[in-house]
């Protein structure tokens, strides 16, 4: 989980970071080039930042449609109680169901937003049943289906 601890990072860090957000199957070799680095110097910094929580995952970006999930959902969750003994139940079933992709605790009127895939209504229904269902803390959510996708990507803007 991310932290509110800031860490420095100098041009060289920022400027692998960048690449590795738009390609992290790049060779260390070609990262030390554009950086005008080493390769052994580009490892122990990528290290560094894999060690230091600044790199969180390094994974593969999948088309949800194309595998068979074409539902996206936003889903707003109300609670009555934001105290933690009273949502870790619904925390844990959000973190344990592999169909929410993001969750964030929100300011305004609701409380949580989800986003999170289905292959169909149906399966959302249950999806939400499972999530939601028996709750006495859960007082309402609403859902909005995506229509599309405008952009997508976790990129972080990296200033130096």
């Amino acid at each position: 989980m991310p932290t509110n601890t800031h860490t420095s990072l100098d041009d060289h860090d920022l400027a692998i970071l960048e690449l590795l957000q738009r390609d992290n199957t790049l060779p260390q070799r070609d990262i030390a080039h554009a950086v005008h680095l080493s390769a052994p110097a580009v490892q122990r910094r990528i290290r560094r930042l894999r060690d230091s929580g600044v790199i969180l995952s390094e994974v593969a970006v999948l088309d949800a449609t194309r595998l068979g999930r074409p539902l996206t959902l936003l889903v707003e969750v109300h609670v009555h109680d934001e105290h933690p003994s009273r949502t870790a139940g619904l925390r844990a079933r959000i973190m344990a169901e592999s169909a929410v992709q993001q969750c964030y605790p929100i300011t305004g009127e609701a409380d949580y937003l989800l986003v999170m895939t289905a292959t169909t209504m149906a399966e959302y229904q249950a999806l939400t049943e499972r999530l939601f269902g028996g709750d006495e803390n859960v007082r309402r959510f609403r859902t909005s289906v995506a229509l599309g996708c405008l952009k997508l990507g976790l990129q972080v803007p990296l200033s130096r």
